[in-house]
């Protein structure tokens, strides 16, 4: 446990959002955008649900009050789409009725694939409504191809991540060479979305990714390249300084311990991954 702390100090902003709003900016000073995200998912009961929906409308006044340059994403478990689906999407309505007001944006997380359907359903019906939402989606699913066709034809903006999450092969790929051929296929489908996310710390994905735009014709403010917070950094600020758009996602929050250890547990690579990127 103790060693687990030392590791996320490094990859979480802080336990509040203070905390937070000071790390965005230190990223903004270097020229980085920022995503907030207040970790904490798959609320059990309506009281923890709806104390996570007004810690994300608090996350998006406090961002507004501070002028850091953020938006912030959210998960729908966290808003209790495990138990009630109506107060999820009645608190997540909330959400970005508010985002509107303050003029910023909100994006919904994709989760394990238990739940891509049902989030993709509740994503729409928001998006026709309030267009200023967006969505994640993984490219280890098989199903991702076509979900970035449909994104494409409804003209919403996607956030293009690998996924985390542990799955049966009958869903996902389940090995990363088929799963980084996905991300540069999907990458192509969304190059004709509205400003596309790539989610990657792969150098070889974002060459494949601006090599796909380019061919699109697609200049550099037309999409954005995203990646961890206290991941990559040096990277992150060299993408910067070549005129790209960089967003950070920052995590915060007292429950990083769950969020932290479930994907070390689900991926040995992550471990690597993270254990490496703590000495750059």
């Amino acid at each position: 446990m103790r060693a687990l702390t030392f590791l996320a100090q490094r990859f979480v902003a802080g336990d509040d959002i203070s905390d937070a709003i000071e790390a965005v900016r230190a990223l903004n000073a270097d020229g980085l955008k920022a995503t907030l995200d207040n970790l904490g998912e798959d609320s059990l009961d309506q009281a923890h649900a709806l104390a996570a929906a007004e810690e994300n409308l608090t996350m998006l006044r406090r961002l507004h009050e501070s002028g850091v340059d953020a938006n912030i994403s959210l998960k729908l478990t966290q808003l209790g789409l495990a138990f009630d689906e109506k107060l999820a999407t009645d608190s997540l309505l909330r959400i970005v009725t508010e985002a509107e007001r303050l003029k910023t944006f909100v994006r919904i997380d994709m989760e394990g694939s238990q739940w891509t359907q049902k989030t993709l359903d509740i994503f729409y019906a928001m998006h026709e409504k309030h267009p200023g939402v967006g969505i994640v989606l993984q490219s280890m699913l098989r199903r991702t191809e076509q979900d970035c066709r449909d994104a494409v034809a409804r003209k919403v903006r996607v956030r293009l991540c690998k996924g985390a999450y542990k799955e049966p092969a009958s869903v996902a790929f389940p090995d990363k060479k088929e799963v980084d051929a996905s991300y540069d296929r999907c990458s192509a489908i969304l190059a004709k979305a509205p400003i596309p996310a790539m989610a990657t710390h792969d150098d070889a994905r974002i060459a494949a990714a601006l090599k796909a735009f380019d061919a699109a014709g697609l200049v550099k403010s037309d999409y954005e390249l995203q990646m961890l917070y206290g991941i990559r950094g040096k990277r992150a600020r060299e993408l910067r300084e070549a005129g790209h758009t960089v967003r950070i996602y920052v995590p915060y929050g007292s429950h990083w311990f769950p969020y932290f250890y479930r994907r070390l547990r689900e991926r040995k690579e992550n471990l690597l991954f993270i254990v490496r990127n703590f000495f750059e």
